[in-house]
């Protein structure tokens, strides 16, 4: 089966994922911050003025990425027996991604730590913007600072969002990966994912080579789009890309983080929460999994899902966790929520993976 034909995504109900686009210019891509205008070279679809979007303040800005050869790192997490996987945990996919849950100790509170405006909802075909203004109305500057947070801040900009452009990653960039994978590794998910994953033979018992492991999972590049080394799990996943079939869309982008930076620099522009499957399920300033409907700078996203809150170590174990041990569908709860984490593999890559809300 060759690369960039044995992956069929179907994340936005039906649709391809590996689709080539030309174009793009990673430094005309990554803007300075003061430049919120929606200009990046992208023609705007829009039906209503610009908004003003929420800024980030310049020295929140600036300080939110760590230098990627900065090695001081957070302690240890000290949970002792927590951190290891019950009999029930081990037969059971769904109670070890609820446990993962429970272990997200970074995990945000809503209406303190950030605030939402869901706006008004839509079916998945409606074109119109349902909102009035932006998905994320504040978010504290604390969580700049939060060690997972601020490495994976750092990571954002490294990537060329034409689906069909060949990235090429600097050795700072690889400091930056390498930094990302041993701040979480310090955290109680991603020791609990080791724990399961090791009990079953499925990665390494040595924690030093379980880090390698993760690092290629997430950052090793693939071809997309029809170019080699065009692609990561990482960069589909929590960053995203555009795609061409007829016309440009948003392919991957289910970050919750991402969609918080790139609002802020008025270069998404949030259309409104897509209608749960159960009427009466609205969602509301609380909700920690959204369905949503978005255009990235002009480029619609007509259905994306994505948790809002959780901790970047949190979505690097369940992920992976489903990927390692489920199948294309896996059904899980997690606190309050059903879900379905889609999981599609290329090869034994992650090709995509993302929440579908079950409710």
């Amino acid at each position: 089966m060759t690369q960039d034909n044995s992956l069929t995504v179907h994340e936005e109900y039906g649709k391809d994922e590996d689709v080539e686009q030309q174009g793009y210019n990673k430094n005309h891509w990554n803007k300075e911050e003061n430049e919120v205008a929606n200009n990046d070279g992208w023609e705007t679809v829009g039906r209503k003025p610009q908004r003003q979007p929420h800024k980030i303040q310049k020295d929140q800005w600036h300080g939110y990425k760590r230098p990627a050869s900065e090695q001081e790192y957070s302690d240890e997490v000290e949970i002792g027996d927590s951190i290891e996987p019950s009999e029930e945990e081990l037969a059971d996919l769904s109670q070890a991604c609820n446990k993962l849950w429970e272990l997200d100790l970074n995990r945000l509170v809503p209406g303190k730590d950030y605030e939402i405006d869901c706006g008004e909802g839509k079916k998945v075909y409606q074109k119109e913007d349902m909102a009035q203004g932006s998905l994320f109305s504040r978010l504290s500057e604390d969580i700049f600072r939060r060690p997972t947070f601020s490495r994976f801040f750092s990571l954002l900009d490294n990537y060329n969002p034409d689906q069909g452009h060949k990235e090429v990653v600097t050795s700072e960039e690889r400091q930056e990966q390498a930094a990302f994978i041993e701040e979480i590794s310090r955290t109680a998910p991603i020791k609990y994912l080791h724990k399961y994953l090791s009990s079953k033979g499925v990665v390494p018992e040595n924690y030093q080579d379980f880090k390698r492991r993760m690092t290629s999972l997430w950052f090793d590049l693939y071809g997309r789009g029809g170019t080699s080394g065009s692609s990561s799990a990482f960069e589909h996943v929590f960053v995203g890309e555009i795609k061409q079939r007829g016309e440009q869309e948003v392919s991957g982008f289910h970050n919750w983080l991402q969609f918080y930076l790139e609002e802020a620099k008025g270069r998404v522009d949030y259309q409104g929460y897509i209608f749960p499957r159960q009427r009466g399920q609205t969602p509301d300033y609380e909700t920690q999994l959204l369905t949503v409907q978005f255009e990235w700078n002009g480029v619609l996203k007509s259905v994306s899902s994505m948790f809002v809150g959780v901790s970047p170590e949190f979505e690097v174990a369940l992920y992976a966790l489903c990927f390692y041990m489920g199948g294309e569908d896996n059904y899980i709860q997690l606190g309050p929520y059903p879900v379905n984490i889609k999981c599609y593999r290329l090869g034994d890559r992650i090709g995509s993976v993302f929440p579908i809300a079950e409710c």
